[in-house]
């Protein structure tokens, strides 16, 4: 049963069959094609906000639900990526969505593959944006050809305690200052990124996300980098759903070089690796994104 919410075009908290909420959000068409949005990590329903006038034009009707932890989706123990496509299809069956499409932006990435690869009776097609990689030697994750160092993503496969301790202390922090948080990722970000994080409306848009995304504290978001950091459960190999994927080369949250790797890997995929973008490509490019998955 689903509680309704206010939002654009509606949304509220549905209860699964294990008694947790599972919180979502719709923009765009009510009645157009539906496309579940996966958000970043951390990252909460408000970011497909960007997109509802471009999803209400294209008749492309955008459904997004919060992950366990995040905003106001309750917290799982032990959950796993290859556990969230049962909480997306309890999802789509409260709202009769017999077929669908999805998109996974960043930490959205894997669970959006996992959807495809669990039920591939139900999902149309995958949509990546900057997406997350599987994470094999550590090497490959501590620097990239264009000789930036990406530590994070070593972390996460060979100490992901330290940045999930760090965030379930600095959550509370991040939410009560969110800004100064983008502060300190503009002062790394490519060129395009930061020119993004400038405009007034992006940033209050991150923003409001952000704040939202931690309103539980870090717990959820320090859970999930851990899983980016172990075996997903699946592997892309074994995703037969056609897949489109976008990446930016100047990308300095996840290097490019393991995006190419991640789409050759995938079966069906095409792949746009797209010259000085940086990670948050998709918030200027919404409507090629809603087209391309929209088509299907």
């Amino acid at each position: 049963m689903i509680t309704p919410a206010n939002g654009p075009a509606g949304g509220g908290l549905l209860r699964l069959p294990d008694g947790r909420r599972l919180c979502f959000a719709e923009y765009g068409a009510p009645a157009g094609r539906p496309l579940m949005f996966f958000h970043g990590t951390p990252g909460a329903r408000l970011l497909a906000g960007v997109a509802h006038g471009a999803a209400r034009r294209l008749k492309v009707r955008l459904i997004a639900p919060e992950r366990p932890g995040f905003g106001h989706s309750d917290f799982q123990p032990g959950r796993r990526i290859a556990a969230w496509p049962d909480d997306v299809m309890a999802l789509a069956d409260a709202l009769g969505l017999a077929r669908f499409a999805v998109v996974g932006v960043s930490g959205g990435g894997p669970h959006a593959l996992a959807c495809a690869w669990r039920y591939p009776d139900r999902v149309d097609i995958v949509g990546i944006v900057s997406g997350m990689v599987p994470l094999a030697d550590p090497s490959d994750h501590a620097a990239a050809p264009d000789g930036h160092r990406y530590p994070s993503l070593a972390l996460l496969r060979g100490a992901p305690w330290l940045l999930r301790g760090g965030l379930a202390v600095a959550g509370p922090v991040v939410r009560r200052w969110p800004g100064r948080a983008l502060d300190l990722l503009a002062a790394r970000a490519p060129a395009a990124d930061r020119a993004l994080l400038a405009r007034p409306e992006v940033r209050a848009a991150l923003v409001d996300d952000l704040r939202e995304a931690l309103r539980s504290g870090g717990r959820g978001a320090g859970q999930e980098l851990t899983l980016f950091g172990r075996p997903w459960g699946f592997r892309p190999a074994d995703v037969r759903v056609p897949v489109e994927l976008w990446h930016g080369e100047a990308d300095r949250q996840v290097p490019v070089a393991l995006a190419r790797r991640l789409a050759r890997e995938i079966p069906d995929c095409r792949a746009r690796f797209l010259p000085a973008a940086g990670h948050f490509w998709l918030l200027d490019h919404s409507t090629e994104v809603l087209t391309t998955l929209g088509a299907r």
